[in-house]
């Protein structure tokens, strides 16, 4: 397995990672998604995606029965979680940790930055800001990021208020796939500030759970290949079977960068499919948006908002 370097925080995580939605799945026995953890790890592929509100938590209690007897020491562990406020951050964060078995995750993300609210209410008084703060003083996460699908302009507006706050992400998460490039493109605005300012790149939906493959215009081993070769630390793939996990333990063991030549002759089978984002649809449907779906995992509103009384 090729490793990558985490940005500034200098730690060594393959370059494939394996996502914890499809983990987690109720097609999948829970005794086989913690051989295929085990598996995946005994093979080199040690970066683990997660978050508090996969499959109901099933995600991570999969994944931390896969952790148990020394496997946690061969993980890079990665959850997320999606309160707004520091009290519904905080508890989710401890509902994290106690499912995955463990005092604590390598790095903590805050999830679905998919609304222009989300950035403020994250660096808001009594915000999810200070929930992640505290638990990186007391030792319950080594390293602090967030992730988003919707808009390479929110994630832009949070790197913003990064800079303002002097607050220092290690890591974002963001689309990273072929038919990007053509539609509100992470790859090309995003990735440049993100490296500008020392943040690493997590890239997802290199197949957009699937659904770039129907539009017959890329394999799947083209999307990894695609995703790879784009300036980031780790893509996170989807593993629910043997055959897909040997196809990503193939491909990260053998990567090769693809030539300028190869990735334009991608992104021209792509443009027309992608032109529309049709084939994207966590950034043009609700489809992917858990907390859109649960807003009250979100928390009420912070302290600040109270304070100033509002009125409807």
């Amino acid at each position: 397995m090729q490793y990558r370097v985490l940005g500034r925080t200098g730690q060594k995580v393959s370059c494939l990672g394996m996502g914890g939605a499809h983990i987690g799945k109720p097609t999948l026995e829970p005794k086989e998604s913690v051989r295929l953890i085990r598996q995946a790890l005994d093979r080199g592929l040690n970066f683990l995606d997660n978050s508090w509100d996969y499959n109901n938590g099933e995600s991570e209690k999969r994944m931390g029965d896969a952790l148990r007897d020394g496997y946690r020491a061969k993980a890079f562990l990665m959850t997320k979680f999606d309160g707004r406020t520091k009290e519904s951050a905080m508890k989710q964060i401890d509902e994290s940790l106690k499912r995955l078995q463990t005092d604590h995750v390598d790095l903590l993300q805050f999830h679905e930055n998919i609304r222009f609210d989300d950035p403020d209410r994250f660096f808001a008084p009594g915000g999810a800001m200070e929930a992640l703060a505290e638990a990186k003083a007391s030792g319950k996460t080594r390293f602090v990021g967030f992730t988003g699908h919707k808009d390479p302009h929110l994630h832009l507006y949070m790197l913003e208020l990064a800079r303002k706050h002097n607050y220092q992400f290690d890591t974002v998460q963001m689309p990273v796939n072929v038919m990007d490039a053509h539609f509100r493109s992470f790859t090309r605005q995003v990735i440049p500030e993100a490296r500008k300012m020392g943040v690493a790149v997590l890239g997802m939906k290199s197949m957009g759970s699937g659904v770039i493959l129907k539009s017959n215009t890329a394999t799947a081993a083209e999307c990894l290949r695609f995703a790879l070769t784009q300036p980031t630390s780790v893509v996170i793939t989807g593993i629910d079977s043997q055959q897909i996990l040997d196809q990503a333990i193939d491909i990260g063991n053998n990567f090769k960068p693809l030539t300028s030549g190869e990735s334009a002759a991608i992104l021209h089978k792509t443009e027309q499919a992608a032109a529309a984002g049709e084939y994207e649809l966590f950034k043009t449907s609700s489809h992917f948006d858990s907390t859109a779906q649960h807003p009250e995992w979100l928390g009420p509103e912070t302290g600040r908002v109270k304070q100033l009384g509002a009125e409807s």
